[in-house]
């Protein structure tokens, strides 16, 4: 542990008019606050504020923050309050402290909800001052370190993957490569250990085996550019275990199979050195392709500049290399707090000039609070993919994004109101995947909303937070009109007038906030149209109700009529067909009655009903009703059709020969002489649908087709 004037000294070494009174008084402070605590090692609980003050002198920090790092769990964790440090210390501390304090006097619902909150809050206070963040990153250093004397392995397992998923990707997206690497150490250690213990016992025996040849390689590249007459420092390290566990994963091989577990690091004095010592090392060595990338031209989101490349360097080993200047590698090193406002006397240290920082904020207000921990960790994980607008700005996503993913990071009004999108010149699918380096115009359209189908590709948080928060919306919508439309006609059955204001006595009852809740209830099938008529008249005896119901066709609008009449439903209970297996008229059917979507219409025979088979509660004897022709049902068939000129055209004439309507098709799979195609067919009953496959069996140009059952 610090001592007092050791940590006063570190401070003092980097920072001479930092305040040495305010510091002193805040570690006696901390002291005396924390008194007899312990920690689960049994060490004094002050030692820890002090170690993690002692880890920000590592990075330079300035007095306020080492202040903040002393002081940090004071108000969670003695009788300290807020009013009081900032008493003693300021409003600048105090806002600070505020913004490290965990929400522990908050009752939550679950552990999850906690962090999500937990993790909220410092989303909110880091978007004011970053300082916040580096403080509580520093605070999750040595508690990963300390992490083995928590008796708890359940404890110790959510600690270290919290710090996996959260706290490690931040500290990556503030620069802080340093404390990014100790973290996911860390935690790798605890969540895999046999793996862990596996890849130190490797790394020590080679270099054992290999002795000095880290310094051996850095003589002779050190020889390659003086040779270019370039002044440069050279330094070498073996990849962190977590590294090469990683890229083990990723190229699904074994630890003996890589060849590049050692990387490289060359400084040099100015941009272009960088460049003309890229030229030497590869004018030397065999360049492994696809390993080149430069960071100096296109710098990654949180400002670090490199060249790095890969080589089949001296004595054949396989290596990576990095090349920046000084300066360069002072941010790789410090993150963020090696450029602050403050150094140059300014006191803005404002979160939100991050443009990631800006996203997260985007996220917390267009999110659920179960939800915001997904999509941060989808804005956080993954490789970037660089690409420019056509002004030329430079918008930084995750691998695999779209169109639809940068058409959100420019703005949320424009990926809300896209339509199509331009790269490099050319019109593209929304679900195409960007590449480096792409030229990206996003066409827009006023009419145009989100669609649920973006979901599905889309790989930034930000976009699928308001992607699904619309879905949200307008799933409310359909759940509140379909509601209220059985609630009419129920009351209309019972021979009574629907109005709202006679619901209002009820909603109590139904622990419905409002009318629009207690209508939104009865859509999603939660609540029965007949549960709600016996509660407004408590007298009603049953009537009409329960014999005959409708059913909204909700994929497809019928031809001539709103309702297919369906026997043996619950009166008033929303239903749907099933999508596993399109059940039509003619077809044997059953329901399954699911919580919160009401009852889904299955054919006997589908495979689907296997996973309810000791639920019987759950099943409903249904048969098709009278009066169903010119009422469109949609079925679903699987074809395998030559690849030959005109073939599309004779499948789509057969179809409509037949008098059937194509609303959806598909290729699933494609070779060279055979199309795989999946196509909806709008019909009347099971027999036209046989009538159209036997049809297009006869068709010289078609393999074979199927009704298929999913």
């Amino acid at each position: 542990m610090l001592r007092q004037f050791e940590l006063v000294e570190k401070i003092k070494s980097y920072d001479p008019n930092a305040d040495e009174d305010a510091i002193n008084r805040a570690y006696v402070y901390a002291m005396k606050m924390h008194g007899a605590q312990k920690r689960a090692s049994g060490d004094p609980y002050f030692s820890h504020p002090i170690e993690v003050a002692g880890i920000l002198t590592r990075f330079k920090l300035d007095t306020s923050s080492i202040i903040t790092a002393l002081l940090h769990d004071t108000i969670e964790d003695t009788t300290a309050t807020l009013a009081e440090i900032e008493d003693l210390f300021g409003s600048e501390v105090a806002r600070l402290v505020d913004g490290v304090t965990k929400l522990t006097r908050i009752q939550l619902q679950s552990v999850q909800t906690k962090q999500a909150e937990n993790f909220r809050k410092l989303v909110l206070a880091m978007s004011e001052d970053i300082r916040v963040l580096l403080v509580k990153l520093a605070d999750r250093v040595h508690n990963m370190r300390t992490l083995h004397y928590v008796r708890n392995p359940d404890k110790r397992q959510r600690i270290a993957r919290e710090t996996m998923e959260i706290y490690a990707p931040l500290a990556e997206r503030i620069g802080m490569h340093e404390i990014k690497n100790d973290l996911e150490d860390l935690a790798f250690a605890e969540l895999h250990p046999d793996a862990w213990d596996s890849l130190v016992t490797r790394l020590k025996f080679l270099r054992d085996l290999g002795g000095s040849l880290i310094g051996r390689v850095i003589e002779q590249l050190r020889e390659t550019l003086i040779r270019a007459d370039i002044n440069a420092i050279c330094s070498g390290r073996e990849k962190t275990p977590y590294s090469i566990w990683c890229k083990m994963r990723r190229k699904d091989v074994g630890f003996e199979q890589l060849s590049d577990i050692m990387a490289f690091r060359v400084i040099v004095t100015s941009v272009e050195d960088c460049y003309r010592a890229l030229g030497a090392v590869h004018g030397k060595y065999p360049m492994v392709p696809g390993r080149f990338k430069d960071y100096i031209s296109t710098p990654k989101p949180n400002g670090y500049r490199s060249l790095h490349t890969g080589i089949i360097g001296p004595e054949r080993h396989r290596i990576e290399m990095q090349i920046r200047t000084q300066e360069m590698h002072e941010i790789d090193e410090l993150g963020v707090a090696a450029h602050w406002k403050y150094k140059q006397g300014a006191k803005n240290v404002d979160g939100r000039q991050y443009r990631w920082v800006r996203e997260l904020l985007e996220i917390l207000e267009h999110t659920e609070p179960e939800e915001f921990l997904e999509h941060t960790k989808l804005e956080m994980f993954q490789d970037q993919v660089f690409c420019f607008t056509p002004k030329g700005t430079l918008i930084g996503l995750p691998s695999g994004a779209t169109p639809v993913d940068f058409a959100y990071a420019v703005h949320t009004v424009i990926g809300d109101t896209c339509v199509g999108a331009k790269v490099n010149g050319r019109m593209i699918p929304l679900r195409t995947l960007l590449q480096n380096g792409d030229q990206v115009e996003i066409v827009t359209s006023k009419a145009q909303t989100p669609s649920p189908e973006w979901e599905r590709f889309v790989v930034t948080g930000k976009a699928r937070a308001r992607i699904r928060r619309f879905i949200r919306t307008q799933t409310r919508a359909q759940y509140l009109g379909l509601g209220r439309a059985i609630l009419q006609r129920t009351f209309r059955q019972e021979g009574y007038e629907y109005t709202e204001k006679g619901l209002d006595g009820v909603i109590k009852k139904f622990k419905a906030p409002t009318v629009e809740d207690l209508c939104s209830m009865v859509g999603q099938g939660l609540l029965t149209g007949r549960e709600v008529v016996t509660a407004v008249y408590p007298g009603l005896k049953m009537g009409r109700l329960g014999k005959i119901v409708s059913i909204a066709t909700h994929r497809h609008k019928p031809k001539s009529k709103e309702w297919v009449p369906i026997r043996g439903l619950i009166a008033g209970m929303a239903v749907h067909y099933a999508g596993c297996c399109h059940p039509l008229p003619g077809d044997r059917i059953v329901g399954i009655v699911i919580t919160g979507k009401g009852v889904a219409v299955h054919t006997i025979d589908c495979s689907t009903l296997e996973q309810y088979s000791t639920q019987t509660d759950r099943w409903l004897d249904l048969s098709w009703g009278e009066d169903l022709d010119d009422i469109a049902h949609v079925g679903r068939i699987t074809l395998v059709v030559t690849n030959e000129p005109g073939t599309l055209g004779t499948l789509s004439t057969v179809i409509a020969k037949n008098q059937g309507n194509i609303t959806n098709l598909k290729i699933t799979n494609r070779t060279t002489n055979f199309f795989d195609i999946l196509i909806d067919v709008e019909v009347q009953d099971v027999k036209h649908l046989t009538n159209i496959i036997a049809a297009l069996r006869a068709s010289p140009a078609i393999s074979s087709v199927e009704r298929a059952h999913k």
